[in-house]
């Protein structure tokens, strides 16, 4: 009944055991419950877990590919994932933050004057400002460190790569951030010049690796980073040409999170496979593989556009943290046990505003059982 939910697929190089991949998400969890989290969704049967927001430069709050430590947890994290036959894709990410420019708003975080809420758009009104600046030969050390990161992930047991399309590579590619005036600023092409140097740094150190593009889409007024509906004819064959092999479609981040993670009830965005429209776009400019991802929880569903070409995988994050089972279900003909995930975003979405980490309102239930 799911014959092409359950076929294996040629992702770009990797061989993927059936279309299920688990989205790139922040789940913001202590480093033995990520594992835990991880390798419940790895013996629930999907193909591939992506890691989401990997750094390429050394540093940040998650674990780092240039440190002992952080080494040892992917290795860890590969051992869990790839004794249940699942893929492992590092998500590799610059973030466009200004650090010293948050200093302003500590004391205002730190006293409850400033929410969560309220610093994220503060914190995206310096992000244009930023990235403007960076002087270009920062900008090319940042993309070179694309090629750097990708090894050390490989060394770490990753399979794969995906370049973030959103977050630098994404400020880079919008109007609305990048006023540079040099070969980074102004046209389509000079907007995607940062993700196309990324990939190819990439794409140089390590000829044969697959190299995943989250393509970052944004629709006026929803998202402001990433790349025009109209500009896609720029983007995809260049990126195509410097080394991708695969797109993971999706809608641009950097407005509110209700929009790149959308709750059932959302106006533009509350319907099953509601980021698949810039799939259909994307399909027209490669033969590569697309991976899309929205609000992604009926097989019936999903088979549908899977069996059709529309996409040749999907991704789900929220479906697979509500029941991480849901692939081995829908192989073993058992779709109508799935605990679906109701999009409610009280315990995912909730659970990261609130700094408790992604959860879900299903975990609750069985606690009270």
């Amino acid at each position: 009944m799911y014959d092409t939910i359950n076929s294996s697929l040629d992702y770009g190089g990797l061989t993927l055991k059936n279309r299920i991949i688990f989205a790139p998400t922040s789940l913001g969890l202590p480093r033995r419950e990520l594992l835990e989290r991880l390798g419940r969704v790895a013996a629930g049967g999907c193909a591939m877990i992506i890691i989401g927001d990997v750094p390429v430069l050394p540093g940040g709050f998650v674990p780092s590919l240039y440190t002992d430590k952080g080494q040892a947890f992917y290795r860890a994290l590969a051992d869990v994932v790839h004794r249940e036959g699942c893929r492992l894709c590092a998500q590799l990410h610059q973030s466009d933050s200004h650090f010293k420019g948050m200093l302003r708003y500590v004391p205002g975080v730190l006293t409850g004057r400033i929410s969560r809420e309220e610093l994220r758009p503060l914190l995206n009104q310096q992000v244009g400002p930023y990235i403007t600046g960076l002087p270009a030969e920062k900008v090319k050390e940042i993309t070179e460190a694309f090629g750097t990161a990708a090894e050390l992930a490989l060394q770490a047991g990753f399979d794969m790569v995906q370049v973030h399309g959103d977050r630098m590579c994404g400020s880079f590619s919008s109007a609305l951030f990048n006023h540079r005036t040099d070969g980074y600023g102004g046209s389509p092409e000079n907007r995607a010049r940062f993700a196309v140097e990324a990939v190819s740094a990439v794409r140089r150190r390590l000829p044969e690796v697959p190299i995943d593009y989250k393509l970052a889409v944004r629709r006026p007024p929803y998202g402001k980073a990433g790349v025009l509906e109209e500009e896609l004819p720029v983007f995809v064959p260049l990126l195509e040409a410097a080394g991708v092999t695969s797109f993971h479609v999706t809608l641009a981040d950097h407005g509110d999170l209700r929009d790149t993670i959308p709750p059932k009830d959302h106006p533009a965005f509350g319907a099953e496979g509601c980021f698949l429209p810039f799939c259909d776009q994307v399909r027209g400019l490669t033969r590569l593989p697309v991976c899309g991802v929205g609000g992604l929880t009926d097989p019936g569903f999903v088979e549908e556009q899977l069996r059709s070409g529309r996409i040749d995988c999907a991704a789900m994050s929220r479906q697979l943290i509500a029941d991480p089972d849901w692939p081995r279900k829908v192989s073993a003909g058992r779709a109508e046990e799935i605990r679906r995930c109701i999009r409610c975003n009280k315990k995912c979405l909730g659970g990261m505003m609130a700094h408790q980490g992604v959860h879900c309102i299903y975990e609750e239930r069985k606690e009270i059982k």
